[in-house]
């Protein structure tokens, strides 16, 4: 396993690699989703005003649903076998990426939302 990320840009790094394996399948690389099927992560109102749903729903799945830039979703994201390292990454990463606010996840910020 790699070391841990030190620092915020050294998150994002390690981000990106988490990101094209586990999550472009559906959020697609530039981060606009997939109509009707996967919401996007591009400039997205629902993870900018509470960035502790990506953590949540990497963690313990979505399911029901949710409005992302004003149009409707309502399928399921099975929660990710990620570690909290890879987790606090893949979300610092997507924050700070797509026209995204930024922020930055720790690992123990992670491990207390999966709780």
């Amino acid at each position: 396993m790699a070391r841990p990320a030190r620092n915020k840009a050294e998150r994002i790094t390690a981000g990106v690699m988490i990101f094209s394996a586990t999550c472009q399948a559906c959020h697609q690389a530039d981060g606009k989703g997939i109509p009707s099927a996967f919401p996007p992560l591009l400039a997205s109102d629902y993870l900018n005003a509470d960035p502790k749903r990506a953590v949540t729903a990497i963690t313990k799945g979505l399911s029901g649903k949710i409005t992302v830039n004003g149009k409707d979703y309502d399928g399921v994201m099975p929660q990710q076998n990620l570690s909290d390292e890879q987790v606090a990454n893949v979300v610092t990463y997507v924050l700070n990426n797509f026209g995204n606010k930024g922020g930055e996840f720790t690992p123990a910020q992670v491990a207390t939302l999966r709780k």
